[in-house]
């Protein structure tokens, strides 16, 4: 605002006379400062008003003037109320001059709190001519501000009334002087004038837009303040929709979505069927249920398990799934176990997908090639033959530890070691990942476990040498990531031994249960088993008929991961988003990989490769065969592809900018889709035949009403493992037993049961403190234990009886 020349301001009184109470602020602004209440203008008669509108011509003082330009600068910037403007100017051209510095530092003072939206009070004009000091003598009693302008007195009130009556009540409050005389008449007009032209102001800034004072227009609609409800509303959706637009939620739904598909029909009857076969699904039925169950019970019972009885340690003759124990504290039952397994078995295929896209984003590439990777790592045709081990297909958290710990440590494939991405809780999880993941088993967890222990030492090598010699600046580790990995480390090292302790004791008790280099052999699959599919391909399976009919053992000997993938993998030897030395390592890795997984058939007898490791590594000598390497083979496959399918899909996008002559950066239209049909191709390399899943068999008779320990005829490693699942029907003692390898014991019992019932197996029965024996009819009759149907057994001191097809021997003690 420019300042106001001396023409403008109206003469003052010459006896004029300005008094002060003392305290009160001096100038509109400092009245501002000190209270956030609005003011009243200053009071005006009803004459006065009528005079003032007669007197609309009459020349503005100075002090309306600012007035008038405050009340346009509030209604531009909308934040400032409204002025509220009166004059009762001094009519003294000496005042005047004195009042002029006092004007402008008002002025100054209105600026700054307008632009702070701050609300700001006018006081009267007498305000900017406060230049002379008070009288001595004239404070005012009531505390008030009086102007005496000859012998005309107005009072002027401060109220905290709302701003929508203040100037309404001030004219009804007003009242005259005592006297009076032209001057104070046309002050009074004046003044009358300046309170109308406040109040209309006012009543501009409170009306709609497009009403009175143009300037209001441009003033934005006041914003809406929600209440508790509705912020936490807001709140709660925009979390809610940020989390579910997340790409790692998207990824996680996605995979299981996708899972759900691909293992159809496994969820149409889950209660009453199960994938692949009714042997090894219905034993990893048993384990989930046996480790939910004693985990709630009696914790340190787990590794002696119902099934086996009397052998120590039987949780542990084979792959435990120990990992998935929460699942097994759900329901209780042989249909509650096959319920489980189902959706156990959808969502390892899910959780496998899932790691290995995060994986791959970590390292750098796309979500096109993270895909693809995901596909390849749950889908590979081989897998299709792995479908009744449950504890052989759970490889996602092989994966998704290693993407933790990457993202902990801040490593890359694309970026290499970045110190400031470094995040400690993520390496913790990580470990804490490995640890479940190795709680499944050890015929995948050793590798891993091994491929873990390579990886640090690698890395640390790597790191120390680059932080020594390569590295322009120091690039460091911190001790939070040293911490965190001796602790999730020693976690990882606890799960292990915790697991491996009872292995030991199997193989201390059980020497048949090392895997001998003859058993290793027979298992070990040939190179042209990594060319040749699996029967349950569906795109791949009948084609390759003849080829498996060459191998020693199909099931473990068809191990292709997809011929596509092997297309895409050469491919990203040579275009990819990885640089040349990572393209170098991965490569190498897959030669290595194949090299053991081939155990005994590798180089020199696998004397370079896989049985070395038999010979020098611990837990080796439990696997009973190498192809299970195939998981690494098929992760360093997929890395390559991704690298590959990356690059296709960035350039896809510099091809879509160079036509539309565009920055675009996420859309690449036509282009952009020509690259999901490697996905597409993987996938399609992974749908196993449509076919039924077989249907489990039920449960002949309650095992919770019968008197344990118990036998159930016939017996053998199969049929045993139908007998375990039901079993979970309150999980009583029981002779029966399958798993990967036969105790020498169960053996001779059951060739020797095959006699049953004669004098030498009752009494060897009762040695064994076996109460009961159940003979199933329908799976006796024709075999060596039909004996048992109808056998005479007088003088045996056991009874017999009947309960549909099922008879039940009762032995005495």
């Amino acid at each position: 605002m420019p300042p106001e020349s001396p023409e403008s301001t109206p003469p003052a009184p010459a006896d004029g006379k300005v008094s002060v109470t003392p305290g009160a602020p001096e100038t509109a602004s400092d009245s501002a400062d000190s209270d956030t209440d609005t003011a009243e203008p200053p009071a005006a008669s009803t004459p006065a008003k009528t005079a003032a509108a007669d007197t609309a011509s009459a020349e503005p003082t100075t002090a309306s003037t600012a007035a008038r330009t405050a009340t346009t600068a509030a209604a531009g910037t909308a934040t400032a109320e409204t002025a509220k403007t009166a004059a009762d100017a001094p009519d003294s051209s000496d005042g005047a001059t004195k009042a002029k510095p006092k004007a402008r530092r008002a002025r100054k003072s209105r600026t700054s709190v307008i632009e702070a939206d701050a609300a700001v009070t006018w006081a009267d004009a007498g305000d900017d001519s406060d230049a002379a000091e008070p009288e001595a003598g004239k404070p005012s009693d009531t505390g008030e501000k009086t102007v005496d302008a000859k012998s005309n007195t107005v009072d002027d009130k401060s109220t905290a009334d709302d701003e929508s009556t203040a100037a309404s009540e001030s004219t009804a409050d007003g009242k005259p002087g005592a006297g009076g005389g032209e001057d104070a008449k046309t002050g009074d007009d004046e003044d009358a004038k300046d309170a109308e032209d406040g109040d209309e102001s006012k009543g501009d800034g409170e009306k709609s837009k497009g009403d009175g004072d143009p300037f209001t227009a441009f003033a934005p609609e006041p914003e809406f303040v929600p209440g508790r409800v509705g912020r936490i509303g807001r709140r709660s959706g925009s979390a809610l929709a940020r989390f579910f637009a997340h790409e790692w939620t998207l990824a996680a739904i996605g995979s299981l979505v996708l899972a759900i598909a691909m293992t159809w029909p496994a969820i149409r009857h889950p209660a009453t069927t199960i994938p692949q076969d009714i042997w090894d699904p219905t034993l990893q039925a048993w384990q989930m249920a046996w480790a939910g169950h004693i985990l709630t019970t009696d914790p340190l019972q787990l590794w002696h398990a119902n099934a086996f009885y009397p052998d120590q340690y039987s949780y542990a003759f084979s792959d435990t799934l120990l990992g998935y124990a929460p699942a097994g504290m759900i329901g209780t039952g042989p249909e509650a176990a096959v319920v489980r397994y189902n959706f156990v078995f959808i969502f390892i295929f899910a959780f496998a997908f899932f790691g290995a896209y995060a994986l791959v984003r970590q390292l750098g590439a796309g979500r096109t090639g993270a895909a693809v990777a995901g596909a390849a790592f749950a889908y590979a045709p081989w897998r299709l033959g792995q479908a009744g081990h449950l504890h052989v297909l759970s490889i996602g958290g092989i994966a998704l530890a290693l993407a933790m710990l990457a993202r902990g440590h801040g490593f890359s494939l694309k970026n290499g070691y970045e110190p400031e991405k470094r995040r400690w809780g993520w390496v913790v999880g990580g470990w804490l990942v490995a640890a479940w993941q190795i709680s499944l088993g050890f015929g995948i967890g050793i590798p891993f476990a091994y491929a873990l222990l390579f990886a640090v030492l690698a890395s640390a090598i790597t790191w120390g040498y680059r932080q020594l010699f390569r590295w322009k600046e120091r690039r460091p580790f911190g001790w939070k990531l040293l911490v965190a990995n001796l602790g999730g480390g020693l976690a990882f090292a606890g799960v292990s031994a915790m697991m491996a302790y009872p292995y030991l004791q199997v193989l201390k008790q059980h020497k048949e249960a090392k895997r001998s280099a003859e058993i290793i052999s027979l298992f070990s699959p040939p190179l042209k088993g990594f060319f040749i599919s699996p029967p349950e391909s569906w795109l791949w399976g009948d084609a390759y008929a003849n080829a498996r009919s060459t191998l020693g053992w199909a099931p473990e000997m068809a191990l292709l991961p997809g011929f596509f993938l092997y297309g895409l993998a050469f491919a990203g030897l040579f275009v990819s988003v990885w640089k040349l030395q990572h393209r170098v390592l991965l490569g190498v890795g897959v030669v290595l990989t194949t090299m053991l997984a081939m155990g005994s058939n590798g180089p020199g007898n696998g004397d370079f490769g896989y049985m070395a490791l038999y010979r020098v590594l611990p837990g080796f000598e439990g696997i009973r065969t190498s192809g299970r390497l195939m998981v690494w083979v098929t992760l360093f496959l997929a890395l390559l592809a991704a690298g590959a399918v990356s690059a296709f899909a960035d350039r896809a996008v510099e091809l879509f900018a160079d036509q539309t002559q565009s920055d675009v950066g996420n859309r690449a239209g036509v282009w952009r889709l020509i690259t999901l049909i490697p996905l597409v191709l993987v996938l399609a390399e992974g749908v196993h035949k449509p076919q039924p899943n077989p249907e489990v068999p039920p449960a002949p008779v309650a095992m919770s009403t019968l008197e344990a320990p118990l036998m159930v005829l016939p017996t053998g490693e199969l049929q045993d493992m139908n007998t375990m699942l039901w079993s979970t029907d309150g999980l009583p003692k029981m002779v029966n037993g399958g798993s990967g390898f036969t105790p020498d014991d169960q053996q001779i019992l059951r060739l020797n049961m095959q006699q049953f019932p004669d004098e030498a197996t009752v009494a060897q029965l009762r040695e064994l403190k076996v109460r009961t024996v159940v003979v199933l009819r329908d799976r006796a009759q024709g075999t060596e234990y039909a004996k048992a149907i109808d056998a005479p057994i007088d003088g045996l001191g056991i009874t017999r009886t009947e309960e549909g097809d099922v008879i039940l021997y009762k032995i005495d003690g």
